[in-house]
């Protein structure tokens, strides 16, 4: 049954197109687990390196990437989407009514 999970998290994942981000809660609602967003954040931060996954397009519900500010990992994020054309505002937010899946 958590392998099931896991799969219906992965395919939801994957059909976010190039451009367009979710939130966690958004992620897990596709998926079929609504109120599950912190699992999601678990699962994709255990996702093995060089996953072909289009983790970095899930973002928190403030429209901010959850990683800290300043940090690699932040940086690789904000590099990926803005590779896609998602825009940031000088605050670092995306604007979930134009980027979000619609």
């Amino acid at each position: 049954m958590q392998s099931d999970s896991y799969e219906r998290l992965y395919t939801a994942l994957a059909g976010i197109p190039a451009g367009s981000v979710v939130t966690y809660g958004q992620l897990a609602a596709l998926a079929g687990m609504p109120g599950r967003a912190r699992w999601v954040g678990r699962v994709l931060s255990q996702l093995p390196e060089g996953s072909q996954l289009p983790w970095y397009r899930v973002i928190n519900a403030q429209g901010r990437l959850s990683f800290p500010p300043g940090s690699a990992a932040a940086a690789r994020q904000q590099a990926l989407l803005s590779g896609e054309g998602v825009e940031f505002s000088a605050s670092g937010r995306i604007n979930l009514k134009r980027f979000g899946l619609n």
